[in-house]
């Protein structure tokens, strides 16, 4: 097969499934060292692709669902986390995110996942807080996605019906340079909290924010989190 053949099927699967990694290790890696993940932490990474962000997780000490449809980067994940040494803390699902069965256990959520899917993991996280046990998530979304949900009050019906769970705030920027292929599209991140379990209606919860990253020219990071903020050092209480 000729090295156009090659890229033409890569650019293919490219665009029919809305992949935009991360490839600046700079940036990869201060999203990393902000997310603070804990020694054996559970999370899940929607859109895995190669393993930009599910390698340096693991390699923190968190254990990775790695969530990739697409099967060529879904077997080179699988190589690479060999490769490192991690086949151990990474479990790499070959699976639609949009018919993923989350883990029973508590687990965050850390991704750069496909643009075209945005409203779908949204609701697949936000719609129903009792039945998915996520903690946190840092997810790269659009910049016009985040500006939408980060407004304050609400100013869609969407984000209003999510608002007496969730909270969300941009954050720090991350350049379009900072993906392969580049993005068209602007990007930011959010973030967002919600209270901690055991909270029944009529209770006054204790809510936290979570400082999240933005992105102002490109995919962001867009972040929530289900705790307490008297156990969480990094979050404040409002």
């Amino acid at each position: 097969m000729s090295e156009r053949k090659r890229r033409s099927d890569r650019d293919q699967r490219r665009r029919s499934l809305s992949q935009n990694f991360l490839a600046d290790q700079a940036v990869i890696s201060e999203l990393i060292d902000d997310l603070k993940v804990a020694e054996d932490e559970l999370v899940v990474d929607l859109g895995a692709g190669s393993g930009a962000l599910t390698v340096p997780l693991a390699s923190k000490g968190a254990r990775v669902w790695a969530v990739e449809r697409d099967p060529v980067w879904a077997d080179r994940l699988v190589a690479r986390a060999l490769d490192a040494k991690l086949d151990d803390r990474i479990r790499v699902i070959r699976s639609d995110l949009r018919r993923l069965r989350f883990p029973r256990e508590p687990f965050r959520v850390v991704a750069n996942p496909p643009f075209n899917l945005t409203t779908d993991i949204l609701k697949l996280i936000l719609d129903n807080p009792s039945a998915v046990s996520a903690t946190r998530a840092d997810l790269v979304l659009q910049r016009e996605v985040v500006l939408k949900h980060s407004a304050q009050p609400p100013n869609t019906l969407k984000t209003s019906s999510w608002s007496p769970w969730w909270e969300f705030s941009a954050g720090r920027r991350i350049p379009a340079s900072a993906f392969r292929p580049r993005p068209a599209a602007t990007r930011s991140s959010a973030g967002r909290s919600a209270p901690p379990r055991g909270v029944r209606s009529g209770q006054s919860p204790n809510w936290a924010r979570i400082p999240a990253t933005n992105c102002s020219s490109c995919p962001a990071e867009y972040r929530f989190a289900r705790s307490c903020a008297a156990a969480a050092p990094e979050m404040y209480r409002i």
